[in-house]
């Protein structure tokens, strides 16, 4: 067995033996704490940050969506009741123009002061193009619906003009007024002559000749006029689709024609003497 002083020596001489740390050496084992500490404070900083803005995110990207379904609500409600116009008008006979053409224009003026008044205070202030998928099918049912009401009224086109200064009343005035695109004007002109064709057959079919030849000339010059337009638009699958049902209708209304003015001797003496070939323009009679 060790004595105790052999022990003693033993310890000394290890502490002797084991490398001594220098100054400099130190110094770097603090400098290197202190900066993990910097560190792992600027990492708690930086998630903090993130944090902060997904969170910001978070409530932006809800905002929107509730936004949005707003916006869909209320287009479907545009829709629904041009769609309601559209028919009124529709009802349109020789005996009752003025009392169908004023009960559609009420109508049509609901459309603007309730529901698109509602459409139009959601997207006032806001990026409207990124909710355009949302709206736009009510705005061009709205815009059918104007435009054919008009038609019938006077026989002629509103133009984007004219609709958009029947909404202007319903902006707020601090803020920028929220207009009706181009592209949805033409798409739903495009829509309007399938509503016309649909009146140029029944107006056939109740002697109104003369007014079928006039909507059928009315649907040519649109659609002559597109022509023009579409292939200067970016690539648009809706207006092109469109164009191909506008050129049927066209067609249709042709062919009506053309079997009239054929064979109108089968046609012409079902009418009567004083039956007028354009109850809505004022044509004369049918001689």
């Amino acid at each position: 067995m060790l004595s105790c002083s052999s022990a003693f020596q033993r310890v000394a001489s290890l502490m002797f033996m084991a490398p001594k740390l220098k100054p400099q050496r130190l110094h770097q084992i603090a400098e290197t704490g202190a900066d993990q500490l910097v560190k792992k404070a600027r990492t708690m900083t930086t998630e903090s940050s993130m944090k902060d803005a997904f969170s910001t995110y978070a409530d932006y990207l809800n905002n929107f969506n509730e936004k949005r379904e707003r916006v869909v609500k209320a287009s479907r409600d545009i829709t629904m009741n041009s769609k309601k116009v559209i028919f009124q008008v529709h009802r349109l006979s020789k005996d009752n123009k003025e009392e169908v053409l004023e009960k559609a224009g009420k109508d049509l003026e609901a459309v603007r002061e309730q529901h698109f008044a509602r459409l139009m205070k959601e997207l006032q202030g806001t990026d409207f193009w990124k909710l355009r998928r949302a709206y736009s099918p009510g705005v061009q049912e709205y815009v059918e619906a104007a435009t054919f009401y008009k038609f019938c009224v006077s026989g002629t086109l509103s133009t984007l003009d004219e609709i958009n200064a029947t909404l202007l009343p319903l902006s707020d005035p601090s803020l920028e007024p929220l207009q009706i695109n181009i592209l949805d004007y033409i798409l739903g002109l495009a829509d309007l002559t399938g509503e016309l064709m649909r009146m140029a057959i029944g107006r056939i079919s109740d002697g109104e000749v003369e007014f079928a030849q006039r909507i059928c000339q009315f649907v040519r010059q649109i659609h002559r006029e597109l022509l023009l337009v579409v292939p200067q638009m970016d690539d648009s699958y809706d207006m092109k689709s469109k164009m191909e049902v506008m050129l049927q209708s066209v067609i249709k209304i042709e062919n009506a024609c053309f079997s009239v003015h054929v064979r109108g001797s089968e046609y012409i003496p079902l009418l009567g003497d004083d039956a007028p070939t354009s109850f809505l323009l004022g044509g004369a009679d049918v001689e």
